[in-house]
């Protein structure tokens, strides 16, 4: 019990202690907790309407409710996290060969947007950037003891290869994403985890949440070594840290479930990490692993995943998780999710496309008006209190990771915050 309540946000500790550890007992409504009123109000009277208590409740045709992950059921990204933590700790099952096809992959050669320049001032690409990851890497490859080495991991990271490398992969991640689309970025992280088994990759995704518990919110900075520029020359690159677990969230999908919903996600992540994530009874989800759509990779025969999305599977981002919602849940009940939750415009597809959708949460990050879901954040304000909204806005406060009582979104730094952009 000690080392669930450790990983536990205050609020979903508190919970458990008080012996509610799965959030799957029953209850008449959903806690308060950071909730905007109304938003809470209007999902208790869907799960009242169609729940197992309602009138036209089928237990062979239930209801079920589709979650994206990362900014919505969680506070930051779990991906991006597990990036950090395998640069840090060194976590790949790649050779440096195998690593470099993975760099490399779907990436065009033209120079990254200017805001990537180097230090010095000049364009950079993949060409410049990818033979100074894979010198380091080999020379780590070759030298801490969890791959061909002798080393411990205290010891290479004093090696300016050490810096270079976690630097250069992350900022290239960054760079790979505001430079191309998202069909080129999205895939991209996950070759990362090219070389290493379901087993290995839920394992960091556990030490993962494990380590971000634990660290505060806030951005950090990282700069490669002056001492090693190599051809890229030296370059820097910033994120957010304190991942957090969403109490509100643990209680939603567990009411959902009390209520005969069956509880779906479908992210952008990779489907190890969230499938790991989702179901470990030690972060309060409790999903059933085998209701988890992401992001799929080629596996040799023995399960050894490969830098290849998976052949004839459509990527779970933008139209793609509307898509992927089609092919396997529509087709499995014959109708579409009653409700859907996100946060992005990777998830403002499935939030439109599906006439029984009855109600959508939208977790406030403030989206660009001109998107689709800023336009539907935009109506969410309008129509606020209005019963038969379709969208509902949800404040959060990004100096804390936790939701707020209101639609109003505070950035990181920021004291204020505001419903829109």
């Amino acid at each position: 019990m000690q080392r669930r309540l450790a990983l536990l946000t205050p609020m979903a500790a508190a919970l458990v202690a008080a012996g509610c550890a799965s959030f799957d007992s029953p209850a008449k409504g959903l806690s308060p907790g950071h909730w905007d009123a109304f938003n809470r109000a209007q999902i208790e009277g869907l799960i009242a309407g169609l729940g197992k208590g309602s009138p036209g409740y089928n237990a062979a045709r239930p209801p079920y409710v589709v979650f994206d992950w990362d900014n919505t059921s969680i506070f930051l990204d779990i991906e991006e996290a597990s990036l950090i933590y395998q640069l840090e700790n060194l976590v790949f099952g790649a050779t440096p060969a195998q690593l470099e096809v993975a760099l490399r992959k779907n990436i065009p050669k033209k120079d990254f947007l200017p805001a990537y320049n180097n230090a010095a001032g000049k364009p950079v690409n993949i060409d410049l950037l990818v033979p100074d990851i894979v010198a380091s890497y080999t020379w780590l490859y070759q030298n801490y003891k969890g791959m061909k080495g002798a080393q411990s991991l205290a010891v290479v990271a004093m090696s300016p290869h050490y810096g270079a490398f976690i630097t250069k992969v992350r900022y290239l991640y960054e760079a790979i994403g505001d430079t191309f689309d998202h069909d080129t970025a999205y895939p991209w992280v996950t070759y990362l985890f090219a070389g290493m088994t379901e087993a290995q990759v839920r394992k960091l995704t556990a030490d993962t949440v494990a380590w971000q518990l634990k660290e505060p919110v806030a951005k950090v900075k990282w700069t490669s070594p002056v001492a090693l520029p190599g051809r890229a020359g030296v370059v820097s690159v910033s994120w957010k840290n304190g991942l957090r677990l969403q109490p509100e969230m643990q209680e939603l999908y567990a009411a959902f479930r009390n209520a005969g919903f069956d509880v779906w996600v479908c992210s952008a992540s990779f489907v190890d990490v969230i499938k790991e994530i989702s179901s470990n009874p030690a972060f309060g989800y409790n999903n059933p692993p085998e209701r988890v759509l992401a992001m799929e990779l080629e596996r040799d025969v023995n399960g050894v995943i490969q830098p290849e999305f998976r052949r004839g599977y459509d990527q779970t981002q933008g139209p793609g998780k509307t898509k992927n919602i089609r092919r396997f849940l529509v087709s499995k009940y014959g109708y579409g999710p009653s409700f859907v939750a996100g946060d992005s415009e990777g998830d403002q597809n499935m939030m439109a496309d599906f006439a029984d959708t009855k109600k959508v949460l939208i977790v406030n990050r403030l989206r660009d008006p001109k998107t689709d879901i800023g336009k539907f954040s935009a109506m969410a304000v309008q129509n606020y209190g209005k019963p038969n909204t379709r969208y509902l806005l949800q404040g959060r406060d990004d100096n804390t990771g936790e939701w707020v009582a209101s639609q109003l979104h505070t950035p990181l730094g920021a004291t204020q915050g505001k419903a829109l952009k």
